[in-house]
């Protein structure tokens, strides 16, 4: 085992070891039954006497943090068995010394000494004011769950996934080497071009599709290229928390523009905005879809003046009973849109695949970006998922998750209208993987307030407040029905009623 030991420029090396070791052991870092270095290896190694070593194991072996076996060597003591018997006081009071150096001092990384790394004020800003989402319960106590924008896990094509996998495995070996392309694998490229060309009438050519690493992976290239510190970016209110965190970490200045029933509020975009970040095919988190004259009125604005427009296509591919309405890139004749999407929603979360396809005067710039920070995907994976869009295995699982989906999201809507109609008002919605629902004006909890009440009782629901950033404007929940099967849909409607009339 390597171990790690610093010493002070002379004099004081026996109590040195001493106490790092010490330290390490009763912290856990050194686990009960790890091996010590032999002494005479660790002397060589540090520079020192060997009977410096020695006394310092000497000392170990004296408090019961280390045991000697003969003809075996040196091993770490099961302190927590110790600490049962009161042997490790000297223990801990070492390892607080450690804690606050060597010398006695403070350790160099106490963030209340002036030698302290800090972030820019900025980023020190933004964390002390991120509360994130709300966390998620104890998944063990959750009997009905409807968490938002998750897919099922059932659905991903695991069969074909590892076939593709092994066979690019072996076709490769040994392992590919190098950085590969920065902007992805030229066949994912000209998969997903043909890809969206067909579900989404994206025009895209190989050399217009970035693949990314998740569309917030794509956010940030996209606000790299185009934004200078203290440019405007226009969000909507209420949209995706990350989404204001990665602009606003780089120096943008945000500003949140209102929804409606016909989504994005063009007449009350800022004039000065340099980007626009848009949820036109099912607005995040509220539901509706942005309506043909807005979308239009939106690429008049954006030419008029002189923005991007940001069109987060996240979960598309789930669209009920309705046709789905021309993208904005298909609407787009003055290249100010970047179409953004991910696999995350499609096939699942982990595999970390997204991409955007931008116009073609930003080709060199988003490659060079993606070049300087080699965060490519692993080619494997992409192959796979270039196999899976042109055998037609992803267009395949594609339906058949919509038809599983638009059955829960049919018995979503139809339970919570039966069970709990004074209650709650569902927003009407067509795609995605999620329901948003008003809780009545009378209702005299808060939705964060439900949300804790029904996570008690086995039941996992978002409240909107978390996804606005302001004041929230509506007392409001959002079911997802990605995670949920749809039999288990009707108890977990009737749960949630029974906490919604308990918190009356």
């Amino acid at each position: 085992m390597d171990v790690h030991i610093s010493l002070p420029p002379r004099g004081a090396r026996t109590t040195a070891i001493h106490r790092q070791l010490a330290s390490a052991i009763v912290d856990g870092v050194l686990a009960p039954g790890a091996r010590l270095p032999a002494t005479r290896e660790l002397a060589a190694e540090l520079g020192v006497a060997r009977t410096t070593v020695s006394a310092a194991y000497d000392r170990l072996l004296a408090e019961g943090l280390v045991e000697a076996r003969v003809g075996a060597g040196t091993f770490v003591a099961d302190v927590r068995a110790a600490a049962a018997g009161g042997a490790t006081t000297t223990d801990r009071a070492e390892a607080r010394s450690i804690r606050q150096g060597i010398s006695g001092s403070h350790s160099p990384a106490d963030p209340c000494t002036a030698a302290a790394l800090h972030p820019i004020p900025l980023i020190a800003e933004l964390a002390a004011d991120d509360d994130g989402l709300a966390p998620d319960p104890a998944p063990d106590r959750i009997r009905w769950d409807f968490a938002g924008g998750s897919p099922d896990p059932t659905l991903f094509p695991h069969a074909d996934w590892r076939r593709l996998i092994a066979h690019h495995l072996r076709a490769t070996s040994p392992y590919p080497g190098g950085y590969g392309d920065p902007t992805g694998l030229l066949e994912l490229r000209v998969a997903i071009a043909r890809h969206v060309r067909l579900s989404r009438a994206v025009a895209a050519e190989p050399d217009d599709v970035h693949v990314t690493l998740g569309a917030q992976h794509g956010l940030g290239l996209i606000a790299r290229a185009l934004l200078r510190p203290g440019d405007t970016v226009a969000v909507e209110e209420p949209g995706y928390p990350p989404v204001r965190a990665i602009f606003a970490s780089l120096g943008a200045r945000i500003e949140h523009v209102p929804v409606d029933a016909e989504g994005l509020r063009v007449d009350l975009l800022p004039p000065r905005a340099r980007l626009v970040y848009a949820t036109p095919s099912h607005q995040f988190p509220l539901g509706m879809p942005m309506t043909t004259p807005r979308r239009l009125a939106l690429l008049a604005w954006a030419e008029r003046h002189g923005a991007a427009v940001v069109e987060d296509d996240y979960d598309s591919e789930f669209r009920y009973g309705t046709r789905p309405l021309d993208s904005l890139h298909s609407l787009d004749r003055a290249g100010r849109v970047i179409h953004l999407a991910t696999f995350s929603k499609s096939l699942a979360p982990g595999l970390r695949l997204g991409f955007l396809v931008a116009p073609p005067s930003l080709r060199a710039a988003l490659r060079f970006l993606q070049r300087t920070e080699r965060m490519s995907a692993d080619p494997v994976p992409q192959a796979a998922l270039a196999d899976l869009l042109d055998t037609g295995v992803f267009a395949a699982r594609a339906r058949r998750s919509r038809r599983i989906y638009a059955e829960r999201h049919r018995l979503l809507t139809a339970e919570l209208g039966e069970r709990m109609p004074d209650a709650l008002r569902v927003i009407p919605s067509h795609a995605g993987l999620h329901l948003t629902a008003y809780l009545d004006a009378a209702f005299p909890r808060t939705a964060p307030r439900l949300a804790e009440l029904a996570a008690a009782a086995g039941i996992r629901v978002t409240a909107l407040d978390p996804f606005y950033a302001r004041a929230p404007t509506a007392n409001g929940l959002l079911l997802g029905f990605g995670r949920i099967p749809a039999a288990d849909i009707p108890a977990g409607v009737a749960a949630l009623a029974r906490v919604t009339g308990s918190a009356r």
